[in-house]
């Protein structure tokens, strides 16, 4: 099912004898963005004053030193809990070498082949250093866990009375992967003993938190906005480190007023700009290549899925893979305007990556965004003359159409070590980014399928799977749920070292997937822009952290 269309173009499927049936002009309900031009009339304010970025500068040098002390056998649970409420906080960007050379030495001195050499027998601090260091690419054996069942092989029963200790191995179970059947069982029975955590004790001071991890895991969530979430928890507990706290709350004020002023110079599309924000929040990463794209992305989907007819598609597509301003005269003048704006911004690109010295990498850019325009028109053929693919087929063309494989790539050309051999890899079907968009495909359709249908619209995985097994719905989507949950673990055994191109472009990728995990859960948030979506812009955008 995870097939790739990145060494051959795609078969369109045509009408019979070549004619073209009339087509009805398509037309969708889509709820619109409730937050006008409120980012357009941004105004810096003062928050960000000489006193506070100096402030910051002396909090992050006491923060490096915490970080580079020596390790010993008295501090190493204090290591461990600093370096998770370092990650936790959103400011790990700042000490990457620090926290590596750390991790470093703690991999040297706790495990053995992989294998973790006990430092204590907690549950909460053993599946905290088996999380971090898995995180950190270090492939650890789940044996470790071990030691906490008991003779018959199951999880000890005192067990649950460890809150602490079973929210950590909740969360360590989070980084599994294939064939790790001890991992599936911990994973299992801490959410069952959490579940019933939350059900039983509501007025415990743990409750919040247990109830916010089992809606929104750790390693599914956004970083940015996980780290608004554990600053008031981490503020509570008695033992938090006063200055990681303080920088940590003046460097999200920071960076909220250098993302605000991105977006009123970028776009009125503001859930676009969230989800660039979800991508890559660091401000050494320029988002205004990915925004823009993603923008452009969205109209063109809008244009082959809810506007143009096919005749108008053909041309479309025809332009595109020209890629000529001489096609322009070939079009609709709506689609004058939409190609116009893709060359327009390809060629801010161009002059980007002049300055960088790397022009050679916008081939790869145009080969992404003309595979992308197949596969919609794929897409609209299979609407068009009311074909059913396979789920193989149509994970083919969809896993392509959703984009996703196109903001990848595109999103690697605001990083600055970005390389010709980044890119190679990116466009050749590596596991993580289809698994990425196995993720975006499966959970766009679940949640989105109801309303994609009460319209003439491509069938959905959920329908292709019912056909194809025949199956009910209901048992469909469980089946496509398993894909989602198989692809995850894609995703973590490839963040494994060695990987096959530096960390920071593999988050990428997982960063796409956490988007996804955070707006897609329940419903097409990012469709239906209000709500969810809303709270969460307001939570990175509009609300400030009170010193």
């Amino acid at each position: 099912m995870q097939q790739t269309m990145s060494n051959r173009s795609l078969s369109l499927p045509t009408s019979v004898n070549g004619v073209k049936p009339s087509f009805t002009r398509l037309t969708a309900n889509f709820h619109p963005s409730d937050r006008g031009d409120c980012f357009l009339s941004y105004i810096p304010t003062s928050t960000e004053s000489d006193s506070h970025i100096q402030q910051a500068k002396l909090l992050k040098e006491d923060v490096r030193k915490t970080l580079v002390s020596p390790i010993d056998h008295n501090n190493f649970s204090f290591k461990l809990n600093f370096i998770d409420s370092v990650q936790r906080l959103g400011v790990s960007y700042h000490f990457e070498h620090e926290i590596d050379s750390v991790l470093s030495q703690i991999y040297d001195i706790s495990t053995k082949d992989n294998n973790i050499i006990a430092h204590s027998d907690h549950l909460y601090q053993t599946a905290l250093l088996f999380r971090l260091l898995r995180q950190h690419g270090y492939r650890i054996s789940s044996s470790i866990f071990c030691k906490f069942q008991d003779q018959t092989g199951k999880f000890k029963k005192s067990l649950p009375d460890d809150i602490q200790g079973m929210l950590s191995l909740y969360e360590a179970t989070e980084l599994r992967c294939h064939g790790e059947y001890m991992l599936e069982e911990a994973h299992k029975f801490s959410f069952e003993q959490l579940t019933e955590f939350i059900t039983t004790q509501i007025s415990c001071s743990h409750a919040a938190r247990v109830q916010h991890s089992l809606k929104q895991s750790l390693r599914r969530g956004l970083p940015r906005l996980e780290a608004t979430y554990y600053m008031s928890y981490y503020e509570e507990d008695p033992s938090h480190d006063e200055k990681l706290l303080t920088f940590a709350k003046l460097d999200f004020n920071m960076l909220q007023e250098l993302h605000l002023k991105e977006v009123s110079s970028l776009t009125k599309i503001v859930e676009c700009c969230f989800w660039i924000l979800g991508v890559y929040f660091e401000p050494q990463y320029s988002r205004w290549i990915l925004t823009k794209v993603t923008a452009l992305a969205s109209i063109i989907d809008d244009l082959y899925d809810a506007y143009g007819t096919i005749e108008e598609l053909e041309l479309f597509t025809s332009a595109i893979e020209r890629w000529n301003i001489g096609c322009l005269v070939d079009l609709p003048k709506y689609m004058q305007i939409c190609y116009k704006a893709v060359l327009d911004v390809y060629e801010e690109i161009d002059l980007e990556m002049k300055k960088q010295e790397k022009v050679y990498l916008m081939k790869y850019a145009k080969k992404e965004m003309k595979r992308l325009v197949q596969a919609l028109m794929a897409e609209a053929r299979w609407c068009h003359t009311n074909h059913i693919p396979t789920m193989e087929e149509y994970m083919e063309v969809r896993g392509i159409s959703i984009a996703y494989p196109f903001l990848m790539t595109l999103s690697f050309l605001g990083m600055e070590d970005t390389t010709e051999e980044v890119l190679m890899w990116a466009t050749n079907g590596p596991t993580i980014i289809v698994a990425s968009t196995t993720i975006a495909r499966i959970m766009d359709d679940i949640v989105g399928d109801e309303f994609e249908q009460q319209r003439e619209h491509v069938v959905s995985s959920i329908y292709c799977y019912m056909k194809q097994h025949k199956v009910s719905r209901k048992c469909a989507i469980e089946e496509l749920q398993k894909l989602v949950e198989n692809a995850w673990k894609d995703i973590n055994d490839a963040c494994f070292a060695p990987t096959q191109v530096p960390m920071n472009f593999l988050m990428r990728a997982v960063n796409f997937a956490r988007v996804i995990d955070v707006l897609y859960k329940d419903e097409d948030n990012y469709t239906n822009a209000g709500g969810i979506m809303k709270d969460h812009i307001e939570s990175l955008l509009v609300k400030k952290i009170s010193l």
